[in-house]
């Protein structure tokens, strides 16, 4: 099996392999080691700091009420993919939620630039949240009291999925024990910390033996994965759940090249049954990219190994990172 080179902050270099000649390679450089903010930078009540020294207020409504939103955008190579796209999401969630935004989507933008403009990073992971925030009486309850709080940083790329398994695939486990949270009680087009649920398929996937676990809603529908949306593939048609569900911005890009591919689409119910009969399974996220899934409660997924489809689709969502169009945008480094 092909050995995964660790990655960490801070290092003179920053190497990380995968399956030579595939499409998901990290670029090759050095960090500069004079640079405080070198190999993870963060923007925390109007300065920047390294993100290791990155702290927030324990009285914050994000941290003691989970009241926040987010979105996590990458660069690779060197180049922000479809930033706008996530920061769009990001601002609608804040809006149905009702927190007040303390910057506008340029600011955002701008700040999540500067992150990773003074980290160096060349892969790296973007996280931008807002929270209900704290007033100045610590523990104050009073809604109106609070004042919102932007938080960014960028770090060394986090992986859902490493790109071996990303190469050689995964096997996941349909959740028995527990059902992801309806949409009356978190709306899933809110991205949110409301981790509960997938944390519990989490463990559940582990004790079977298995790497991840899909959730169904309450009415025993596929919804989708802890950090992942779920997809499948049944006579070149690509299904994906259209209930309960986050509209990740790595689906809508797997779903646009499969129609570039001439497969049809469909968002909308999918059963359990369907994901056992399906052709190919696989995960997209911006972390883990597309993923594919060759094992599902135990039993192969089509003839378990990667899809064609999966891998087609899997390695142009990798060349595009490289590629000049409007959803890239370099990085202008410090």
């Amino acid at each position: 099996m092909n050995q995964l080179t660790i990655l960490e902050a801070g290092l003179d270099e920053i190497i990380c392999e995968t399956v030579p000649g595939e499409a998901i390679q990290y670029s090759r450089y050095s960090l500069d080691r004079t640079n405080p903010l070198a190999g993870g930078c963060a923007w925390i009540e109007g300065a920047f700091v390294p993100a290791a020294a990155a702290r927030i207020s324990i009285f914050d409504a994000g941290f003691g009420h989970s009241d926040v939103t987010y979105t996590v955008a990458h660069v690779w190579h060197g180049n922000f993919f479809r930033l706008e796209d996530h920061v769009e999401r990001f601002l609608a969630g804040a809006e149905k939620m009702r927190i007040p935004m303390p910057a506008t989507k340029a600011e955002i933008m701008d700040l999540m630039r500067g992150c990773v403009a003074r980290s160096g990073l060349r892969e790296a992971y973007v996280n931008v949240c807002v929270t209900r925030g704290y007033g100045r009486k610590p523990g104050e309850k009073t809604l109106e009291a609070l004042e919102s709080q932007l938080y960014v940083y960028a770090i060394p790329y986090l992986w859902v999925f490493s790109p071996i398994r990303q190469i050689e695939g995964i096997d996941a486990v349909i959740a028995q024990s527990v059902r992801r949270s309806p949409a009356n009680v978190m709306d899933p087009w809110i991205k949110n910390y409301q981790w509960g649920d997938l944390v519990r398929a989490t463990f559940e996937a582990q004790e079977r033996g298995a790497r991840t676990a899909f959730l169904l809603d309450s009415d025993g529908f596929v919804t989708e994965g802890p950090g992942f949306n779920v997809l499948m593939v049944k006579d070149g048609t690509v299904f994906t759940a259209a209930r309960n569900v986050l509209p990740g911005i790595t689906r809508r890009t797997a779903l646009e090249i499969a129609r570039d591919f001439g497969l049809q689409t469909v968002i909308g119910d999918v059963t359990p049954e369907m994901l056992r009969g399906a052709d190919e399974i696989f995960a997209a996220t911006t972390a883990g990219g597309i993923t594919p899934v060759v094992a599902l409660d135990g039993a192969p997924v089509g003839a378990g190994v990667p899809g064609d489809w999966t891998r087609k689709i899997r390695t142009r969502y990798w060349q595009m990172m490289d590629e000049p169009s409007d959803l890239i945008e370099p990085v202008r480094y410090i």
